[in-house]
């Protein structure tokens, strides 16, 4: 998918809550947004993961802290054109970061 693509939908949930995000992306109709839920539940496991907490992560008032898109590789193909030529069809790729914070403070930062 291009970044161009992706962007749309990531610029929709930048700073959102993760449960106010979720619920964004499960009723957008882009392709995207379905690529974007998987990485955002990743995301909320990971920081559940790297805290260690008992809990889990509804207890805390997760949000997006930071979401942003750059390009990836291109992929080159070539798609037969009238008189011998050929046309180059550019499959674009993209690389995703999606960071996600807390708003409360956890008890081993106090």
């Amino acid at each position: 998918m291009s970044p161009r693509k992706m962007r749309l939908v990531v610029d929709n949930i930048r700073g959102k809550r993760v449960v106010d995000a979720l619920s964004i992306l499960r009723y957008t109709n882009k392709e995207s947004a379905v690529w974007l839920e998987k990485l955002l539940l990743s995301a909320v496991n990971n920081w559940e993961q790297k805290t260690e907490m008992d809990g889990g992560a509804d207890d805390y008032d997760l949000y997006v802290k930071t979401a942003f898109v750059d390009p990836g590789s291109i992929i080159y193909r070539f798609l037969p054109a009238p008189q011998g030529r050929a046309y180059r069809v550019r499959k674009r790729r993209n690389h995703v970061t999606l960071v996600v914070a807390n708003r409360i403070k956890l008890e081993d930062e106090e």
